[in-house]
């Protein structure tokens, strides 16, 4: 189903189209890239995996909507990189995950966020040379299912089908982590085929599409990042069946990537980046609020949705949500979205032992081959963000850190 297909220009959930470039969304790049066909869809486009962004050190900026990429768009709105001394397009928005690794691996973007599990997916199943230089925010994600379903807790997913914006995603990893604990098995079917049960049938769906989908019945629920999650709730009569960030304490979601050639050959022009992104991040954390109304289409216009919509997906986890079940550590002192840059390596030792037992469509043979421990040293190049925590301490006021220890953590991750 299209996102055109879904919904009319008059519609309640309809999207401003002229933010996704339909050469863009082609359903087979995003098939392709789905299933891991990053090498082949490279080849066939004439670009070879050591593409990289423009020499030059302007700082072009790929993003999808969601409030994930909100240290890339504050510092862009707050005008961070100038500050630093660098020239910056206008952030580029696109639709899916598939057209976000497109536009980065062809060289069209030099500063992306990224789903933590993307990166690995890229660097070490496609040998594309991409590094990451910080997290982008903590929590920032929730399983919503919809008002036709008597679905309210996990094991009630038996039958269902959810739609999750990857195979690579924080999304599918934790979902995947919750429905083992309850004895379901996870499966990939295609639309319309029987889900047994003791089966949850997951499928890719691109974010926008993934509230209309669920106001059409197509699917019973989805688990993505905001504000997709708040739209469903204003919008379609969404439940919130747990956020991520209440199943996984803090966790990584969305990481700020590079190409690997921009730490080797320009390092000043990474640090100004990484300086930009660290004071964002901690504007961000302190000023949610407005920076919801800054994102939003009644601000800047970064999301293409209302300023109800990102303020409570930026804001609202209140004691409701401890009354319908989808917040059950309120101990843990998270918000809905968190932000520090960070990345604990016990973080990426996790993740990729989760992704080890994720069940993905294409060839998961390089996950079975890699070391947690090498992962965590090799994928990022940390020393731009240590240099810029030192200049800019605020980092550690952000509630998903521990002032007493601020850059070691143990990892939690309960149903």
């Amino acid at each position: 189903m299209s996102h055109d297909d879904a919904t009319g220009a008059d519609h309640p959930l309809a999207l401003s189209q002229e933010w996704f470039r339909a050469d863009w969304t082609r359903r087979g790049t995003l098939d392709a890239l789905a299933r891991g066909g990053l090498g082949a869809m490279l080849a066939a486009a004439g670009i070879g995996t050591t593409a990289h962004a423009s020499t030059d050190e302007v700082v072009r900026i790929g993003y999808l909507p969601i409030t994930d990429a909100a240290a890339l768009l504050v510092a862009h709105a707050q005008g961070l990189f100038e500050a630093e001394g660098l020239k910056v397009e206008p952030p580029t928005p696109v639709r899916s995950w598939s057209a976000l690794v497109e536009g980065f691996a062809a060289g069209r973007f030099n500063v992306v966020h990224f789903l933590k599990p993307i990166p690995v997916w890229m660097r070490y199943n496609n040998k594309f040379p991409v590094k990451l230089l910080a997290w982008a925010h903590t929590n920032g994600s929730g399983l919503v299912v919809g008002a036709h379903t008597t679905i309210r807790e996990f094991k009630d997913l038996s039958g269902a089908r959810i739609a999750v914006p990857f195979w690579y995603s924080m999304h599918n990893v934790v979902l995947q982590y919750g429905l083992r604990q309850v004895g379901l098995t996870p499966v990939i079917k295609p639309e319309g085929a029987t889900v047994a049960p003791g089966e949850v049938a997951l499928q890719i769906l691109a974010p926008p599409e993934m509230p209309t989908a669920l106001a059409a019945k197509k699917i019973d629920g989805y688990i993505v990042a905001e504000p997709f999650n708040a739209l469903g709730e204003l919008r379609v009569g969404a439940r919130m069946l747990r956020f991520t960030g209440d199943i996984w304490k803090n966790h990584p979601c969305c990481v700020v990537a590079v190409h690997e050639r921009d730490t080797q050959e320009r390092p000043d022009w990474t640090q100004k980046i990484t300086d930009a992104i660290v004071k964002a991040q901690i504007f961000a954390s302190k000023n949610k609020p407005e920076v919801a109304k800054l994102l939003s289409k009644d601000g800047k216009g970064y999301l293409p949705v209302p300023g109800d919509v990102v303020l409570k997906a930026m804001t609202d986890y209140g004691a409701a949500y401890d009354a319908s079940g989808a917040i059950r550590h309120r101990d843990w002192k998270s918000g809905r979205i968190d932000f520090q840059p960070w990345p604990y390596p016990s973080a990426t030792k996790l993740i990729i032992e989760a992704m080890q037992k994720t069940v993905v469509e294409g060839d998961t043979a390089f996950l079975k081959a890699l070391d947690p421990e090498f992962v965590a040293k090799d994928l990022y190049d940390l020393r731009f963000v240590e240099a810029s925590l030192k200049t800019n301490p605020g980092w550690v006021d952000d509630p998903s850190v521990d002032r007493a220890s601020p850059f070691v953590r143990e990892e939690i991750l309960t149903l």
